[in-house]
């Protein structure tokens, strides 16, 4: 690879990019107090301090330690608290305890990000091409890290039993319940997925390759919040015959009724979200299901779940950009619209694919090739973007993945079937 700097209009355009990335970061956590951005839900969930931590580290660790010379860490503590997975990297605090790093601070804590985005704007112009993609690669990082700081905060304020909303909520608009799913035919016979080579992606989206495709359909939108309240009045957690061994082994043992975040109450379920506890919209699609529940729900309704390969050749038709996002350019209150027949935003849909390497993929050398590769076992896969999700960061061929059980993302369902 060649260690020339990159030429100025492309560097000028990473500059304002990674500008905009890390002003996006700040502003979701605008409202929160030093409380707020400490404390840790669960395991699963990460502290909004360590986001905003973790996103710096990254760029101050395979950016401007490696790459620029006269750097100096901004504190030498900084990498044990804020790595997260990266053997390579050393020793590191225990996920599960970052709840309990009270300092720094917050407003140290954005001292410390103010720093290090000053320092790369700065070392860009300069950079050879193997560090301005590694810049590259960290303003996708740091997307990924916007949603789940999000999501995080949503499992955190739902934890407390005032239920605080964060941002006021939307406006009141009249409910339009869609009309019946349709089927939309899919494509059959050898397909190619997979990234193309053009523009960014992460290396778990290649090689591109073929695979076939028996004759199927997908429904032409994603299940709605009326369609599982449907599913939970005919039986559908009180009934083993609709779900897997080990999902129904999780509904038992954890008293599983409903999807997160809803609750019964006068004869009406409700939902918390980021906005406080409102009634349900039933046309708005469901969200926070696992992929246990989202296997039982297709099987309840006569269907499955696409597979991956299915899902990518129907999405590769439609604008990755032309659904509910968490937008940069104005609101960034996630909030899953009414279903309409986008393939991205709103909610990440389960596929019925193990989340495992394409034919052909090799890990990058070095720690960033710890990013993907290393969890290709045990977890599924979901295609599509959210609510939470930043605008431009979904494509067709993005996969995302969660173990089976986990549900506090902005997680939906779309059907599928054979034909």
């Amino acid at each position: 690879m060649s260690t020339r700097p990159a030429s100025q209009p492309a560097c000028d355009l990473l500059s304002e990019r990674f500008a905009a990335v890390r002003a996006l970061t700040e502003a979701l956590v605008m409202q929160l107090s030093d409380a707020d951005a400490t404390v840790q839900s669960m395991p699963d969930a990460s502290p909004a301090k360590w986001h905003l931590a973790h996103s710096s580290w990254f760029f101050e660790t395979f950016v401007l330690r490696d790459y620029v010379a006269v750097y100096t860490l901004h504190d030498e503590r900084f990498p044990f608290l804020f790595n997260s997975y990266y053997e390579a990297e050393g020793s590191r605090h225990a996920r599960a305890a970052r709840g309990l790093i009270t300092r720094p601070t917050l407003a140290e804590v954005m001292a410390y990000r103010a720093g290090v985005t000053a320092a790369v704007l700065r070392a860009l112009p300069d950079l050879p091409n193997e560090a301005i993609a590694l810049v590259e690669l960290g303003c996708h990082h740091e997307e990924q890290h916007q949603e789940l700081l999000v999501t995080d905060l949503l499992h955190l304020f739902s934890c407390n039993p005032l239920e605080p909303a964060v941002w006021a909520p939307a406006p009141k608009q009249p409910v339009a319940v869609p009309p019946p799913i349709r089927w939309i035919e899919g494509a059959s016979g050898i397909v190619e997925i997979g990234h193309d080579g053009r523009g960014f992606a992460f290396d778990c989206e290649g090689p591109r390759h073929a695979t076939l495709l028996a004759a199927h359909a997908l429904a032409d939108r994603t299940v709605t919040n009326g369609e599982w309240a449907a599913f939970i009045a005919d039986g559908g957690y009180r009934e083993p015959r609709h779900w897997l061994a080990d999902g129904w082994a999780w509904v038992q043992a954890e008293a599983i009724t409903a999807p997160l975040y809803w609750r019964e109450g006068d004869g009406r379920w409700t939902r918390f979200g980021l906005d406080g506890r409102r009634a349900i919209d039933p046309a708005a699609p469901v969200t926070h299901v696992s992929f246990y529940e989202a296997d039982a729900y297709a099987s309840w309704a006569g269907a499955r779940l696409p597979t991956e390969p299915e899902w990518e050749a129907a999405a590769s038709a439609h604008d990755p950009h032309a659904g509910n996002f968490l937008d940069s350019g104005g609101a960034v209150e996630p909030r899953p619209s009414t279903s309409g027949p986008a393939f991205f935003g709103d909610v990440w849909e389960w596929t019925g694919s193990a989340y495992r390497p394409y034919p052909g993929f090799v890990a990058a050398a070095g720690a960033v090739g710890e990013y993907n590769g290393k969890f290709m076992s045990g977890q599924f896969v979901l295609r599509g973007g959210s609510c939470a999700t930043p605008r431009g960061h979904a494509r067709a061929s993005y996969r995302n993945f969660f173990y089976p059980h986990q549900r506090w993302q902005f997680t939906g369902v779309r059907l599928a079937k054979d034909i």
